[in-house]
């Protein structure tokens, strides 16, 4: 029986494969074995003998479990939330639908929340990163001093009656004196529903106004015979000509830094 050319290519593949595999499988239980006897446990007994290797490597895992919760700091511990919940609030009362971008939303909020924030991020700046960088104080004592910067911020927005809730929820009977000994697990979450009753409470004065003006409208397009015209269409412009007279972000933003100041 007569191969063909191209079978005996495929003969040829096949059986240099078989080859190659056959040559791995000899191989590469040899390098596994000395990775495993010589490499993995020496970084082991590295790791256990508590050198200075094990210090750094723990460190750098601490450091970058820490960034990876910096998004949710920066909405838990700061002003961000009530100001990012307020210009949405602002934006919904306009019914300008995507005007402005969430992009421009998010980034007028972040820059907000480091103006409104600049004097905590100084006193832990000034108290607790730069003497742990000199060496005059250690970790612990760096981190309790930046506890203590967050808490102070966080618990001059808090009203009284929500941390009250969660030391009760947590059955927590001891008598606090001041701030400072108050757990950061009651705080935070009281300082958050604070901030979104009062983003609340200002979305409410917001929208006020705006409503008054579409009611107007609606009522004239009624008294007209109207009634199949949108009365948001006509109201649209009203809404944006009085915010712009008013200069509306301006009282806007003066408004929301000197609620935390």
């Amino acid at each position: 029986m007569k191969i063909s050319t191209k079978r005996k290519k495929e003969l040829f593949l096949v059986g240099s494969g078989c080859l190659l595999g056959l040559l791995l499988i000899a191989v590469f239980p040899t390098y596994v074995r000395a990775t495993t006897t010589s490499d993995i446990s020496s970084g082991i007994n590295k790791l256990l003998g508590g050198t200075s290797d094990t210090n750094t490597t723990i460190n750098t895992f601490i450091l970058l479990t820490v960034l990876s919760f910096i998004p949710i700091l920066l909405i838990m511990t700061t002003s961000f939330t009530r100001i990012v919940m307020v210009l949405s609030f602002t934006r919904s009362a306009l019914g300008t639908q995507n005007n402005p971008p969430n992009q421009v939303l998010l980034g007028l909020a972040l820059f907000l929340t480091f103006f409104t924030m600049k004097p905590t991020y100084t006193t832990i700046y000034n108290n607790a990163y730069q003497p742990y960088t000199e060496s005059k104080i250690t970790q612990t004592q760096a981190i309790n001093r930046s506890e203590d910067a967050l808490k102070k911020f966080m618990y001059k927005q808090t009203r009284t009656k929500d941390l009250k809730l969660f030391l009760t929820i947590s059955k927590d009977k001891h008598k606090y004196k001041n701030y400072k000994q108050l757990p950061i697990s009651t705080v935070i979450p009281a300082f958050i529903i604070s901030e979104m009753k009062t983003a609340f409470s200002i979305g409410f004065l917001i929208y006020i106004p705006f409503l008054i003006i579409d009611m107007v409208v609606s009522s004239i397009l009624m008294s007209m015979g109207m009634m199949m015209l949108s009365p948001v269409m006509i109201s649209l412009p009203f809404k944006l000509l009085l915010f712009v007279l008013v200069d509306g972000w301006y009282l806007l933003v003066q408004s929301l830094v000197a609620g935390f100041k």
